[in-house]
């Protein structure tokens, strides 16, 4: 199996973001202000697009990458897998 060295980095993000939606829940409960609980949605959406964004480009640069160099898959499969997976962007 392919190593996947931005898993870590997706996770603290997607730590943050966790963080982030939880003091959303409160705020909400609170009964704060619509324009910082919307720009608080904005912050989670926004981490979770990046997180998303570099587990994909991860994918292509070392998954298919690899598989290609190794002749694990043809290039049919690999341009297929490759189509799906760039429909996340």
């Amino acid at each position: 199996m392919t190593t996947h060295t931005t898993h870590s980095d997706v996770l603290k993000r997607l730590k943050r973001a966790h963080g982030h939606l939880k003091s959303i829940l409160t705020m909400l409960e609170e009964d704060r202000d619509c324009l910082d609980i919307a720009q608080q949605l904005q912050a989670v959406e926004k981490a979770i697009s990046s997180a998303k964004r570099t587990l994909v480009h991860d994918h292509i640069e070392r998954c298919l990458e690899s598989t290609v160099r190794k002749g694990a898959k043809n290039a049919d499969e690999t341009i297929r897998e490759f189509k799906e997976i760039t429909k996340y962007l």
